[in-house]
């Protein structure tokens, strides 16, 4: 029968207080959050560049009709929202109402002000969607090594007052309290380190398709003032409206 590792996590388990076993499941929660954001947003991105790969066929389409159901059938079912589907449907909305309400005040601004700006209103839209659960991982990837820090801190100080009152200060009395202590270190550096990669590479992921989603939307502005699709695909992002 296997011996139970005296200086192990079940030893610093039993050990501990209220204030470490707080901590660890502090810890634990924060993992699993962490995680489940990674996880989700990954396969969220991963359906978003394929939407982004569809949008180029957009433009081969017959109609603009046609071209958003080329974009909608790029969508998964109980996926993500399409954010080039949603570029689009607003900007054929702005221009609808920009000629239907010529009475109203957005009706004596120009057409190209007005498109630009509910474009450009449409990708904010669909940044702040593609953000949701980040800052969870910012603020996990930044504050729990300070919290196994703490927890780090707290186990040595419980374990040298344990061994003050025992009157025993040997090394093996020593040694296993501290070691125990120091795993709290460990924690907070293992839930860090996955969320900090994790919020770098989905930053890096939305910033892609952010950039193809302003492509997008500014081949839609030339296409809504002129009636045609722009022949270059070397385009510069929206501009905000001044």
């Amino acid at each position: 029968m296997m011996q139970e590792n005296p200086y192990g996590i079940a030893a610093l388990w039993a050990q501990g207080d209220f204030v470490i076993k707080t901590v660890a499941l502090l810890l634990l929660l924060m993992s699993v959050a962490s995680w489940t954001v990674i996880v989700l947003r990954a396969l969220n991105l991963w359906r978003l560049k394929k939407v982004a790969a569809a949008s180029r066929d957009f433009w081969h389409a017959q109609s603009f009709t046609e071209g958003l159901r080329i974009l909608s059938s790029a969508s998964e079912q109980g996926g993500p929202a399409n954010p080039f589907r949603y570029v689009a449907d607003e900007g054929q909305a702005a221009l609808d109402h920009h000629q239907s309400h010529q009475q109203d005040l957005h009706g004596h601004l120009p057409l190209a002000d007005w498109l630009t700006s509910c474009l450009r209103g449409a990708i904010d839209e669909s940044a702040q969607q593609m953000q949701k659960g980040l800052a969870i991982l910012a603020s996990v990837g930044s504050t729990s090594p300070f919290l196994g820090l703490f927890g780090t801190v707290w186990g040595i100080y419980h374990a040298l007052v344990g061994i003050g009152a025992s009157g025993q200060a040997s090394i093996d009395k020593v040694a296993g309290p501290v070691g125990e202590a120091l795993i709290m270190t460990a924690f907070g550096l293992a839930v860090a380190i996955p969320a900090v990669l994790g919020y770098n590479a989905l930053q890096r992921g939305n910033k892609d398709v952010l950039a193809k989603l302003n492509r997008f939307a500014h081949q839609l502005h030339a296409y809504f003032l002129t009636g045609a699709a722009p022949k270059s695909a070397m385009v510069v992002p929206l501009k905000e409206a001044k």
